[in-house]
């Protein structure tokens, strides 16, 4: 029997790239919401309870009302916005952070995705917490680079407009006020007592990010140098295939540069530790849309469904 998926806001840039990633799919049901009714709340209660599993594709408000619209105690819900992410009851969407996390991901009805930043912040940070590397209390700070299309369809249509503004050919940095809506999530998941310091910069490319972590060997708990702590990543990720940690002479660190868009349209996430035994910096690069975002949606998925965790999904 196959399995009856709605999407809650399929027109926006995340519902419509899991829509294209179930083409050729064949254990799943699309329930479909006509466009003039994809605000309609009795039309979404209707086809939510209808489902056997729901994405929300949505703001956060309504991310929220359609978490009450759920009567059908069977209906499990995926969401990927930030609305449910620290909330208790939900499962984090990243597997490959422990086996409980794996096991509340497949045994769950409410299933929070990761945000594209904190997916990558997070596959650096909490490993190190866990590992008694990096002291809970350590000033952690984050800047990151990312393509233009997770900021939704506004932002993509504003970056490849016609005669757009003349800075958008550049980087810019903005949550200037350090209130960007990632954080929380940054912080609770990796068990850090102090909120990041966090600089995300948003860049004239359509997709891919990279998200990097800078750390003073002195500060850390245990003595680390960068080819020690790619060994230690490296175990902690062993047999995870969504995760690849790079070799010590890895070609794209020894170039120099680590490109925002390197992996666009891979949803695996890739760590480097660059540096020296003074000073690190832990990245991660991975593609927005992939890993941080429809790419995890769907490996939360096929768990759920029990199926291979990549089915669909390019690795």
């Amino acid at each position: 029997m196959k399995t009856k998926i709605f999407i809650d806001g399929s027109e926006g840039t995340t519902g419509l790239r899991i829509h294209e990633r179930f083409a050729g799919r064949d254990d799943i049901e699309l329930l479909t919401i006509s466009s003039e009714l994809r605000k309609d709340v009795n039309e979404r209660k209707r086809l939510i309870n209808e489902s056997d599993i729901t994405f929300l594709c949505l703001p956060d408000v309504a991310a929220r009302e359609s978490v009450s619209l759920v009567e059908n105690e069977n209906v499990k819900i995926i969401d990927t916005s930030t609305a449910h992410r620290t909330e208790e009851g939900w499962a984090y969407g990243f597997p490959e952070l422990s086996n409980e996390h794996k096991e509340k991901i497949i045994n769950g009805k409410r299933i929070a995705v990761p945000g594209c930043y904190a997916s990558g912040f997070i596959s650096l940070v909490y490993p190190m917490v866990q590992g008694g590397i990096l002291p809970a209390d350590y000033p952690v700070s984050s800047f990151a680079l990312s393509g233009y299309s997770g900021a939704g369809k506004k932002t993509i249509a504003v970056y490849e407009g016609e005669g757009r503004a003349e800075e958008l050919a550049s980087g810019r940095e903005y949550a200037l006020t350090q209130q960007h809506k990632h954080l929380k999530e940054m912080q609770k998941i990796t068990g850090l007592q102090r909120t990041p310091l966090f600089s995300p910069i948003i860049d004239d490319y359509y997709s891919g990010m990279v998200v990097s972590v800078p750390l003073f060997a002195d500060m850390l708990s245990k003595k680390m140098t960068p080819d020690s702590l790619l060994e230690y990543f490296a175990e902690f990720y062993q047999g995870k295939q969504f995760i690849k940690v790079s070799a010590k002479d890895d070609e794209v660190a020894a170039s120099g540069f680590i490109a925002g868009n390197g992996l666009s349209g891979w949803d695996g996430l890739k760590i480097y530790v660059t540096g020296n035994e003074e000073r690190m910096v832990c990245t991660a690069q991975f593609d927005n849309l992939g890993k941080g975002a429809s790419g995890a949606a769907i490996q939360c998925l096929n768990l759920i469904l029990g199926c291979a965790e990549d089915k669909g999904l390019n690795l």
